[in-house]
């Protein structure tokens, strides 16, 4: 297993990360990274969402160390420093969402070799939700679930939900599955979206976190998705919808302020999902790990609650 690149400068985690290369079957090149804590109570599973990248994660490692627990994100095919899978680099894409499953088996196929032992738990955030959810029922090992504003499904208007459906699925039937998404661009949110429009979070200097994150290292960055990505997005969410909840015990959190994926569907899906809990917080946007210290406290602390009652 090769060491890959990791950009401490940015990270703001833990002492002694760093980053590994995985090949996945189908011959892509993944990175991992890891904020090894000394005698962790076990290892949290990070799934970032969509357009993120490990380095993000380095202030959630140091909250979860702080609770006792060690970290391992991955860079999802097409994002990060993970091979791209688009023509043009700077757009997310995938040829189908099961291509993200391959992703979590060579994941979890090289966690010996990472040095992971004990057991794990998975903390899935937004587009990474709807890839854990997926990966619980395909049996992932993991004690319990926490997902924070997961893509159960997107949030759109009714009257914009057929059209969505029809634009993507002639786009990528007639040639055009590279095409971006209407409504979006090929550059990153973060540097062109001013803090007061955002709908990633109220605080203003995690906001900077992210930008100076964006402008030290763009090659980590990828702006909308194409119309590939939203036809998958949609009907992956359109299946999960139609299975019952796993036997695993889970959390969600969202904010009040979620105007990104379908709170109502997360409502849904856990109010009939036995052993788990739903926790909302008030004035919190899509990313409540990024938020201001009270809210990354209480969303760390139900999380690692969570964990705590289900140790191996």
């Amino acid at each position: 297993m090769d060491p890959a690149p990791f950009f401490s400068d940015i990270d703001d985690g833990p002492e002694g990360a760093h980053a590994a290369w995985l090949k996945t079957p189908d011959g892509l090149r993944l990175r991992v990274g890891i904020w090894p804590v000394e005698q962790a109570r076990g290892t949290v599973l990070l799934f970032p969402g969509r357009t993120e990248y490990v380095e993000k994660y380095g202030r959630a490692a140091q909250d979860l160390a702080g609770r006792g627990y060690q970290t391992l994100a991955i860079d999802w095919r097409g994002q990060g420093l993970s091979d791209r899978v688009a023509g043009d680099p700077a757009l997310g894409h995938v040829a189908q969402f099961a291509d993200y499953q391959i992703d979590v088996q060579t994941l979890l196929a090289a966690l010996p070799d990472l040095g992971i032992t004990g057991p794990c738990y998975l903390l899935a955030h937004s587009m990474g939700g709807a890839i854990g959810l997926r990966a619980l029922y395909e049996n992932l090992p993991v004690q319990a679930a926490a997902f924070t504003a997961p893509m159960w499904d997107i949030e759109l208007h009714p009257l914009l939900r057929p059209i969505a459906w029809a634009i993507s699925s002639a786009s990528t039937s007639f040639g055009l599955p590279e095409a971006l998404s209407p409504g979006t661009r090929s550059d990153t949110y973060v540097l062109y979206e001013d803090f007061a429009d955002n709908k990633l979070t109220t605080n203003a200097e995690m906001y900077d976190y992210m930008r100076r994150q964006a402008r030290a290292h763009p090659e980590l960055m990828i702006g909308g998705p194409t119309m590939k990505w939203l036809f998958e997005a949609l009907r992956e969410t359109r299946d999960l919808a139609q299975m019952s909840a796993p036997p695993v015990p889970a959390l969600a959190i969202l904010g009040t302020g979620e105007s990104i994926i379908s709170s109502e569907r997360v409502v849904k899906r856990i109010t009939a999902w036995s052993g788990a809990r739903l926790e909302w917080v008030k004035g919190a946007r899509h990313e409540v790990m990024m938020e201001g210290p009270a809210i990354r406290a209480f969303t760390f602390d139900q999380c690692a609650a969570l964990f705590d009652s289900h140790p191996a």
